[in-house]
């Protein structure tokens, strides 16, 4: 059989374009030899340029298909291990993959093209005042769709200072519990395939929070606040694989306060309206395994002006969040992740104004 010498030099132009792309990943040590760079869709492309490849081609030319052949079957086997560690981030404390605080546009789970995958995660954060423990789950398609649910518990014992400014009735030792539903679809890029150009990944997302104040719930009433409410954000994530570094950007519109454990909106001295506000992340990837980074949080601060208007001062002002963290991953099923948090200043009325720093610890598993 004669074969086409023009088809088959193309054919070999298309090999060597996935050679050169493969070789990014060879060239980072800390990766070692990378196979993940290539999941099931360049696996399915890879395979189907070398049908066209023929035995009785020239002894050049079939040199040439069986180094390439046995270059690409290397990354194929590889590439059953799914994604690479940590490039997929962790779950943050609303259910989305990204970092602690805030979502990125990657695509949680072990999933690949093609694949379903799940995660869960346990979240325990701490303060001077506060404490809260998170858990949930989510689940994910073909790095297109995820789909996550969380439960908070949030304790705010001092918020029983406020039976002194009015009779509330509020509870020793509550509690408020807030479960959040999250969607996320990436709409363009992949962060790894796409670590060799400028193109970030974009996801968008929304989060449908519902908030259980209990015996609260009379101070909701005087804040004005909602008890539900939904954020809408785009992320943008870009990661530069050979220099081991990740940034994220987070554009999110919300009226929630405290992330949205003090209810959605306000009075009408307050702010009511939806705010948009950014988010910022950025991590480094000291090894394959381990990453360190920080994240910074803009908040509304939509009760301020509420709480002055009731001769309150400062006592219901909101700041920024923000935190340094480190994150580990034994294999590609588990990661650990701990932080030093800031959260400003929470209901400082009934703090004597201190600022809200601590830890942050979370266990996930992912499949």
């Amino acid at each position: 059989m004669i074969v086409n010498q023009t088809s088959g030099g193309k054919r070999f132009k298309g090999i060597s374009s996935r050679i050169r792309q493969a070789s990014l990943c060879w060239n980072v040590e800390k990766y070692e030899i990378c196979g993940n760079f290539y999941n099931a869709r360049k696996k399915s492309r890879i395979q189907t340029s070398l049908k066209g490849v023929q035995t009785d081609m020239t002894k050049r030319k079939s040199l040439l298909a069986l180094a390439a052949l046995g270059l690409c079957c290397t990354v194929v086997a590889h590439a059953e291990t799914g994604k690479l560690l940590l490039t997929g981030g962790v779950s943050s404390i609303d259910g989305a993959a990204g970092g602690g605080l805030t979502p990125w546009a990657v695509i949680g789970t072990n999933a690949t093209a093609g694949q379903i995958g799940a995660s869960a995660y346990l979240t325990r954060a701490s303060t001077k005042d506060y404490a809260l423990t998170g858990y949930g789950a989510a689940l994910a398609y073909s790095e297109r769709v995820e789909l996550s649910l969380a439960k908070q518990d949030f304790d705010a014992s001092p918020a029983i200072a406020l039976n002194g400014i009015a009779p509330f009735g509020v509870a020793p030792g509550q509690h408020i519990a807030m479960d959040v539903l999250g969607l996320k679809v990436r709409l363009a890029g992949d962060a790894v395939l796409d670590s060799d150009s400028f193109m970030p990944q974009i996801a968008v997302g929304l989060q449908y929070k519902s908030v259980s104040p209990g015996s609260l719930r009379s101070v909701f009433n005087f804040l004005g606040t909602q008890t539900h409410g939904t954020d809408v954000y785009i992320s943008a994530t870009k990661l530069f694989l050979a220099q081991g570094i990740l940034v994220n950007g987070t554009l999110r519109s919300t009226n929630g306060n405290q992330n949205g454990l003090l209810g959605f909106g306000s009075g009408a001295t307050g702010k009511n309206s939806r705010s948009l506000v950014p988010e910022f992340s950025v991590a480094y990837l000291i090894s394959k395994n381990i990453a360190v980074g920080a994240e910074y949080r803009v908040k509304p601060n939509n009760l301020e002006a509420l709480g002055r208007a009731a001769g309150l001062g400062n006592a219901l002002v909101e700041d920024d969040w923000k935190d340094i963290f480190i994150a580990w991953a034994p294999n590609k099923n588990a990661s650990v992740t701990l932080a030093y948090v800031d959260l400003g200043r929470v209901v400082p009325g009934v703090t004597a104004g201190r600022k809200q720093t601590g830890y942050y610890v979370s266990a996930q598993l992912a499949f």
